[in-house]
């Protein structure tokens, strides 16, 4: 069912409060009203700034109740509807911390449910009182799917068209590559992409897939959750993790249609741990270009909010999101940031247990093509549970490179800045930067340049080597922390090297 549907069969079962937590107050309300004409239910509507209005009269400029703006008042001229009618607030938890309004709002609640009438609080956040949560059935509104982002474009495109005229060359095959890239976005987000491209250029073709991509990233990021990271372009530009290369090839095509009919499960995902510098992050960007799929970030940072119930709700939000975009690679950097206190209830009032039982439930019974890529600097600080097998198809240690690596690596990183590695001495470097990770090797060629650079003359390995020297690496200033940690990875992980 889609949301009308769905919002609909809440009603015709006599639903006494839904709550709608949206930045869609538009599609929301649209869906409410179309429920209230089809069963011929008065439709009234309340905001702070206009009071108590006919919701299904709002196109033409009905007046407003008189003095019904404030919330009590309001709520009071809700309550007064005959049966069966539907009734929406907007923005009401703002005036609900205590006082009148919250005793009219529950007592209109309890009318409610007794004369077959709805009321409908629809909420840009989750900060309604518990006790009114109690009460209220919560509605989610669903991410637009194919069918309706193509009529999205399509309206889009007509309307800018009747303002002032659009050259439009669009084929279907571009037009299916668009709607696949608008994914996961909202139908305001969506629109919103869409008028933006074509304002910039006045046309609507298959040229602008690159700028809707771009403006979705754009927006992606502002949006906070999710975060769009650009991928190498072949694997040639990785260093070593032979194993994981390995393990990669063999589930290049686990998604596909033969592997399914080969009764092959589709990966679900890997967690990643190792020292810091060797490569954790760049194992996410290796399967993402393994697999040519787009690569989206979650910072866990991002997920806490001050609001009760809110952090819950942005990991809902995060991941529902990913499902939507899907396939696609989910990197979640430093999982140990979002579930470190899930062990301990006092630490901060079962947030962190609550959220991590929401994130281990959907780990297993997401149906998506989803992959996570977990990563992890601090093991101890990870719950047992996460660790446990079955949670992940396998469990990555990324350790310091080997020699042959390190060659690779330095190979790698001269080649990004324009520079002929037949020119350096790499069997050399390579010998003389054991101990030093992936990370520490770029920096050490960076550091040298600038010095290079500063005495207006070719960059040599020597220049490299002297940084080497002058700068030790992690290993052997936290050199107990990493002996441990590989103490610990052996037997437990799999090398990705």
């Amino acid at each position: 069912m889609n949301d009308y549907e769905r919002f609909e069969k809440i009603v015709s079962a006599g639903g006494g409060c839904v709550s709608i937590i949206t930045d869609e107050e538009q599609y929301a309300l649209d869906m409410v009203r179309s429920a209230a004409r089809k069963f011929g239910r008065d439709f009234w509507l309340w905001s702070s700034s206009e009071g108590v209005r006919d919701g299904l009269s709002l196109l033409d400029n009905s007046p407003p109740v008189p003095n019904t703006i404030q919330p009590d008042a309001g709520l009071s001229n809700l309550g007064k509807c005959k049966p069966g009618s539907i009734c929406a607030t907007l923005d009401i938890s703002e005036y609900l911390k205590s006082g009148r309004p919250l005793r009219v709002l529950r007592d209109m609640i309890d009318v409610f449910c007794s004369t077959g009438s709805t009321l409908v609080m629809i909420d840009n956040n989750d900060n309604l009182p518990a006790v009114i949560k109690s009460y209220c059935q919560p509605f989610e509104i669903s991410y637009p799917d194919e069918k309706e982002l193509e009529q999205i474009i399509r309206d889009a495109v007509l309307i800018r068209h009747k303002k002032k005229t659009i050259e439009v060359g669009i084929t279907r095959k571009g037009l299916d590559i668009i709607i696949r890239n608008l994914r996961g976005l909202t139908r305001r987000q969506a629109r919103q992409v869409i008028n933006e491209t074509i304002t910039d250029n006045k046309r609507f073709d298959d040229s602008d897939i690159n700028l809707i991509i771009s403006n979705k990233r754009r927006m992606l990021q502002s949006y906070g959750l999710l975060e769009y990271i650009q991928t190498p372009v072949d694997l040639s530009e990785i260093g070593g993790m032979r194993n994981l290369k390995k393990w990669l090839k063999m589930r290049e095509n686990a998604w596909s249609t033969q592997a399914q009919n080969a009764a092959l499960n589709a990966p679900r995902g890997v967690l990643v741990l190792g020292i810091q510098g060797a490569g954790k992050s760049l194992t996410a960007k290796a399967i993402a270009t393994a697999w040519h799929q787009p690569l989206l970030r979650l910072d866990p940072g991002t997920l806490y909010a001050s609001f009760i119930g809110e952090s819950e709700r942005n990991l809902r939000d995060a991941l529902k999101q990913a499902e939507t975009m899907s396939p696609v690679i989910l990197w979640i950097d430093e999982i140990e940031k979002a579930f470190a206190s899930a062990a301990s209830r006092s630490v901060d009032g079962g947030l962190s247990q609550r959220m991590f039982g929401s994130f281990l439930t959907w780990l297993q019974e997401h149906q998506q093509p989803v992959f996570v890529v977990a990563t992890a600097n601090d093991i101890e600080a990870l719950p047992p549970e996460l660790l446990r097998k079955g949670r992940f198809d396998e469990i990555f240690f990324v350790d310091l490179p080997t020699k042959e690596v390190r060659s690779e690596i330095f190979s790698i990183h001269l080649k990004k800045r324009n520079l002929d590695s037949k020119n350096f001495e790499l069997d050399k470097l390579a010998s003389l930067s054991e101990g030093f990770s992936g990370a520490e090797i770029e920096q050490a060629i960076l550091s040298a340049l600038f010095n290079a650079f500063s005495d207006n003359r070719a960059l040599s390995t020597d220049d490299i080597l002297e940084q080497l020297k002058t700068s030790p690496p992690l290993s052997v200033t936290m050199a107990e922390k990493v002996q441990n940690l590989l103490a610990w990875a052996k037997g437990r992980c799999v090398r990705a090297e």
